[in-house]
């Protein structure tokens, strides 16, 4: 099955949807492009999804009304029967993350991201049942977005976010400072949320690599020469304080990547080689305490594995090969939630021909893509479009009534 689109911006699809059957509705909505560092399913009123699951629970998200109408912000509804359940009103972006997905609690859910306010720094992951009647299991607050997914296509399903309320201030620091501000790794087994943030040190340790090359010895040295506080108050210029501004947020998320991570010895470690070592106590005390009161206190406990040993691979079907479907009984193909086109690519200042290039995702279990491949011999890669599809959304594939890792193909138009 491959979808078509076209134009350069963001499109939503209106869809009903369950497992027997899969009907679309495209009625693809062209958005305003904003300034965002994530694109959601609704901002401040501006589009809007609906689904419908195979337990006829149906999902909407949309503009928030006064009356007849239409509001500059974002609500949402789960509908059964005649009976209906207000899961967001008011707020400045509504987000779908997962649909269908089971995410440790035996049941299928929707997962919502809500951020009440445009000023607000984190957003409220709201997870509901998809079973008759929907109702609230879990609420994670702080993050600054979560994104569940299967990152090794394992079969494990995890939740993905950054302790963005724990660290936002921490040392007079805003977020927007932060090119690594500390990840945390949840996941649910049997109803209970832990942090399993420790199963992944190899994304830590590339995170980590990668912000000591950008890390020169020099702002190393001469920030550990200094009070590490580093007030405006100082007698410091401008320039000079923001250099070594940058070098203390780099040693800070260095720190909190070994701490986050299972590793608190080599947290503690580079703590006291990197900082100023009359400052090092009270920094330590921030960051602990930080860590403390942040998403870590929402859990229910903590995995103990360090993401070491042999990892199964979850099967990836082929929606596409109609032999392979008939074989192994029908998989119901994934549908989009959200997918983000970037503005078409100008090639050596030649407009690029009209033409179609399909792509080839693979997308995991929770509906998220893992790559993104262009098919057959092309004469030219639209790179942009590539990246940009990794970030796309969907509804996962299902087979027996389950969500499963698939290959899908789509048709990208070069029209305008």
């Amino acid at each position: 099955m491959d979808y078509r689109w076209s134009g350069p911006e963001l499109f939503r699809f209106r869809r009903r949807w369950c497992v027997v059957a899969s009907i679309l509705f495209f009625s693809a909505m062209v958005a305003l492009s904003h300034a965002q560092v994530r694109d959601v399913v609704c901002d401040q009123g501006d589009s809007s999804f609906d689904a419908s699951f195979r337990t006829n629970v149906t999902l909407h998200v949309g503009a928030a009304r006064s009356g007849e109408l239409a509001t500059r912000t974002c609500a949402g509804t789960l509908s059964w029967g005649k009976q209906q359940l207000t899961v967001a009103t008011g707020a400045s972006q509504l987000d779908v993350d997962a649909l269908g997905v089971d995410l440790g609690f035996g049941v299928p859910v929707v997962a919502l991201q809500v951020r009440k306010a445009a000023a607000e720094c984190c957003m409220t992951y709201q997870i509901y049942s998809l079973e008759t009647p929907p109702h609230l299991l879990r609420s994670i607050t702080g993050g600054d977005f979560f994104s569940a997914s299967d990152r090794n296509l394992d079969g494990n399903v995890a939740i993905w976010t950054a302790d963005a309320a724990a660290v936002n201030g921490l040392e007079n620091l805003a977020l927007g400072e932060l090119d690594f501000p500390p990840t945390v790794i949840l996941r649910f087994s049997h109803g209970l949320l832990l942090d399993v943030t420790s199963e992944f040190q190899g994304y830590f340790d590339n995170q980590i690599a990668s912000i000591k090359r950008t890390l020169a010895s020099q702002d190393l040295q001469d920030f550990r020469s200094s009070d590490g506080k580093l007030t405006p108050a100082s007698s410091l210029s401008a320039e000079r304080l923001h250099q070594l501004r940058t070098a203390k947020v780099k040693v800070l998320e260095i720190v909190w990547s070994y701490l986050y991570s299972g590793r608190e010895q080599e947290a503690w470690h580079s703590l006291n080689e990197m900082w100023p070592a009359a400052d090092v106590d009270r920094v330590r005390t921030e960051i602990a305490n930080a860590r403390a009161h942040g998403i870590h206190a929402q859990t229910d406990g903590a995995s103990s594995g360090t993401g070491g040993g042999h990892r199964k691979h979850a099967y990836v079907f082929d929606v596409e090969n109609r032999l392979e479907s008939s074989r192994r009984l029908e998989v119901v193909p994934p549908e989009p939630i959200l997918l983000r086109r970037p503005p078409l690519l100008q090639a050596q200042g030649q407009a690029l021909p009209e033409a179609e290039l399909f792509v080839e995702l693979v997308i995991d279990s929770a509906g998220k893509v893992r790559s993104a491949e262009p098919v057959g011999k092309v004469k030219w890669v639209d790179t942009d479009l590539m990246s940009a599809a990794l970030n796309w959304k969907f509804i996962p594939a299902f087979k027996d009534g389950r969500p499963v890792a698939s290959r899908l193909r789509l048709a990208v138009s070069t029209k305008r």
